[in-house]
């Protein structure tokens, strides 16, 4: 039984490593546009951004505003 758990854990490690290979794959290609590449650091910058948790959540465009001047 404890070999399974260690199995699947081993799996879970290999999958996690080639989903974060695909996705710099997939960024490499996705990060063109009409102008030119993105720069590898923005990029980056980025995803990391998208995976913090969020620390205010807005209702509407309003509370979206305020937030911006309260924090300019």
């Amino acid at each position: 039984m404890a070999n399974a758990t260690q199995t699947k854990k081993q799996s879970l490690r290999e999958l996690k490593n080639e989903v974060a290979l695909l996705r710099s794959f997939v960024i490499g290609l996705a990060g063109k546009d009409k102008e030119g590449e993105y720069r590898p650091e923005f990029v980056r910058k980025i995803l990391k951004a998208a995976k913090e948790k969020p620390t205010y959540t807005f209702r509407d465009a309003r509370s979206f505003l305020a937030e911006l001047k309260r924090q300019s």
